[in-house]
């Protein structure tokens, strides 16, 4: 009889901002795999100064958490997307939580029928999906339709997974590592 899903707060929050302190619902299990405090706080810290007012993707939400400390941090607006129902549940759950709902929208879906399919443009995406499935290869092959000319793409990946080194006009500029876990940093090179 498969196991009836749980929701738990595990130790995760918005960090700072307007939603500052707020705790966020995750499913029990390994199905999602929520990025650390840790890991979060450094990733905002890189991004700090490129989130007022810019138009978010979170691509495989999970929790949608990424996507809401970038809104609780001042960007105009955040678009979760994920092909789970019960995840979809969480970042709907979590939009209510933080009062985001009128900057945020959840998308149910596979992310690369939405990245086929959508006529918007972000200014900052957030890749986190399952590690070693090689779907970061699989988004970056989409990507390019839905960014502007300054956009900033950060995937995060188990350390030893390759990931691609440009996406569109994009280049893996840094790549900062956390135990096992890696962010890289896709911007357009300085001309």
């Amino acid at each position: 009889m498969p196991r009836k899903a749980r929701w738990t707060v595990k130790l995760m929050r918005i960090i700072t901002g307007s939603a500052r302190g707020r705790r966020l619902l995750s499913p029990e299990g390994f199905d999602v795999r929520p990025t650390t405090d840790k890991v979060k706080e450094s990733l905002f810290n890189i991004l700090q100064f490129e989130l007022e007012g810019r138009e978010v993707l979170d691509l495989f939400a999970g929790s949608g958490q990424l996507g809401l400390e970038a809104l609780s941090r001042g960007a105009k607006s955040a678009v979760f997307v994920d092909s789970s129902p019960r995840s979809l549940d969480i970042v709907k759950k979590n939009i209510r939580l933080t009062g985001m709902e009128v900057q945020a929208s959840a998308v149910a879906g596979d992310a690369f029928s939405f990245l086929a399919a959508t006529d918007r443009k972000f200014d900052l995406v957030f890749l986190d999906p399952p590690y070693d499935h090689k779907l970061i290869d699989k988004a970056a092959a989409l990507l390019p339709r839905v960014l502007k000319s300054t956009s900033v793409v950060v995937a995060e990946s188990r350390f030893s997974e390759e990931v691609p080194e440009s996406i569109g006009e994009l280049a893996a500029e840094r790549t900062y590592k956390y135990s096992a876990i890696k962010l890289t940093v896709y911007r357009k090179p300085a001309e």
